[in-house]
């Protein structure tokens, strides 16, 4: 009897009948004696051919089906069969990976369309980088190189691509800034009666030692009916506030590892109402000192300069206490090798520049100075950079391309037509520009907020390789401090997965690494 198919077989049946074709033969039907069944093989010589033909035929019709591409499906949900693998049916689980090979899965799920950074081994990453507490690029040792990644040549060849050890040391600059941001908020109130007690600051290195609590004072004060309408501002109205420390490393392992013994000074970005309001004062103002009248007067935002030379009513200015401590700390440690690295965020990178400038020439024989400011804006006009060079003072501007506060004050090309125009402002120093836009996990439209935050540049520094490579897979900083404090910015397939990875994290009794919230 010829080869007959029914069209409710399975095509993947076929193997069977090809394995056992000998044990095949017409049989009569238990339910209906007077019939056959349907689906019966009889090899005859005369048979044998057409049967062949026909399962060619079938195979492929079978083989077009497979290959046949998928249409992405719109707002609808695919579901696929789902065969079960019987007991001594071993073969239909390869068939079945197979179908779904072809069928091309990434393009029916559209979830599955993601990155390839999603991929089995790429959420492995993101559930180590979850799951981490403390890990950080490696800490090699610097030793007679310190003064090249403290800017002695501004930093030439090592930032494009980025150096491993100037990215970690950046990094950790970083960090000092965020343990002033955190001191700050943790208690942020200061009496106008008596002077404060020194803030108890949580240092992220432990080899350092805060030795100095710095304050700033605005010479602008808010009209008495703002506290009637609004007491409960408190803080927010206060003309002195917090602003940073002065911290020195002790560690002699840590010493030896640096090459010198480092003098940090760390500065938080803009948190009071008034200190938004001496930032609005724009019009640049000549610094104070003998200048060469042959060349450019330097000048300095009015705002900028009030904040870092107003003393309190209990407290002295910026100015006076970095200088006091800062010759102290020389005297203290004299006939060792020291560095003086001014650090800051937003405003406080702005004082940075202030600060430096003018530690460089405190004393006889000062210490190099270096600045690594991040997401600063400008701060003088060109006379203002071109002092800053004179002096030997090296900075480095940590600068998101996306973000608007590092192209503020001032207006595009003005200091190019006239450098004595009033808003004629310029950057200073060497620059190392990261991009939102290159990160993986952040949105590539992030809003205002996320481009200036300090998290979010630290994040982008750490996963920088080159201007032209992508983010570096083996990237070492936590994400969770991010997801918490920009998680509306990350995209939403991490933001899922990162939530049912923080449940399997509960679930196993295991803690997601605690991080202090961001408040830049």
């Amino acid at each position: 009897m010829a080869l007959q198919i029914s069209s409710t077989l399975p095509a993947q049946k076929l193997h069977l009948f090809q394995a056992k074709r000998a044990s095949f033969k017409r049989q009569h039907s238990t339910l209906k004696p007077t019939s056959t069944i349907t689906l019966s093989l009889n090899y005859s010589s005369s048979s044998s051919s057409s049967s062949t033909e026909q399962a060619k035929k079938h195979l492929a019709n079978l083989e077009k089906l497979l290959q046949k591409q998928v249409p992405e499906p719109i707002n609808q949900t695919v579901s696929q069969p789902v065969h079960r693998i019987s007991n001594n049916g071993s073969l239909e689980n390869n068939w079945g990976k197979n179908l779904l090979e072809r069928l091309n899965s990434v393009r029916v799920w559209p979830e599955m369309k993601a990155a390839e950074e999603m991929s089995p081994r790429h959420l492995n990453r993101l559930q180590r980088l979850l799951s981490k507490t403390e890990e950080y690029s490696p800490r090699n040792h610097l030793g007679p190189r310190w003064r090249e990644y403290h800017g002695s040549n501004d930093w030439k060849g090592l930032l494009d691509p980025l150096d491993e050890n100037l990215r970690r040391e950046v990094v950790r600059y970083g960090e000092f800034v965020q343990a002033s941001y955190h001191a700050f908020h943790s208690n942020p109130a200061m009496s106008a009666a008596k002077p404060p007690l020194p803030q108890q600051v949580a240092l992220p290195d432990r080899s350092y030692r805060v030795t100095k609590s710095l304050y700033a004072t605005s010479s602008v004060g808010l009209p008495k009916w703002v506290d009637d309408v609004a007491p409960d501002l408190g803080w927010m109205t206060q003309r002195s506030s917090w602003i940073g420390y002065v911290a020195v490393c002790e560690d002699r392992k840590e010493i030896q590892r640096l090459g010198r013994r480092d003098i940090v000074i760390a500065l938080r970005g803009t948190s009071t109402c008034l200190e938004w309001a001496e930032n609005m004062r724009a019009q640049l103002v000549e610094t104070p000192g003998e200048h060469d009248p042959t060349e450019i007067q330097p000048k300095v935002e009015c705002g900028f300069l009030s904040l870092y030379k107003t003393a309190g009513a209990n407290v002295p200015s910026l100015s006076q206490s970095v200088v006091q401590e800062v010759r102290r700390l020389m005297e203290l440690y004299s006939g060792e090798a020291l560095s003086i690295t001014v650090t800051g965020h937003s405003l406080g990178a702005a004082l940075a520049l202030l600060v430096g400038d003018e530690l460089s020439t405190c004393a006889p024989h000062v210490p190099p100075v270096a600045v690594f400011s991040f997401g600063g804006p400008r701060v003088g006009n060109k006379g203002f950079a071109n002092q800053i060079n004179s002096k030997n003072v090296k900075v480095l501007r940590i600068v998101n391309s996306q973000d608007v506060i590092t192209r503020v004050p001032g207006i595009p090309l003005v200091e190019q037509l006239n450098d004595n125009m009033p808003l004629a402002y310029a950057h200073v120093g060497t620059e190392l520009r990261v991009d939102t836009k290159m990160s993986p996990y952040l949105k590539p439209n992030a809003d205002v907020a996320c481009c200036h935050d300090l998290e979010a540049y630290l994040h982008l520094v750490d996963g920088f390789i080159a201007s032209n490579c992508p983010f570096r897979a083996n990237a070492k900083r936590s994400l969770v401090r991010l997801l918490n404090e920009q998680g509306s910015n990350v995209k939403r397939l991490y933001t899922s997965k990162a939530q049912a990875l923080s449940l399997s994290f509960e679930r196993k009794g295991l803690a997601a690494s605690g991080c202090l919230p961001s408040p830049s």
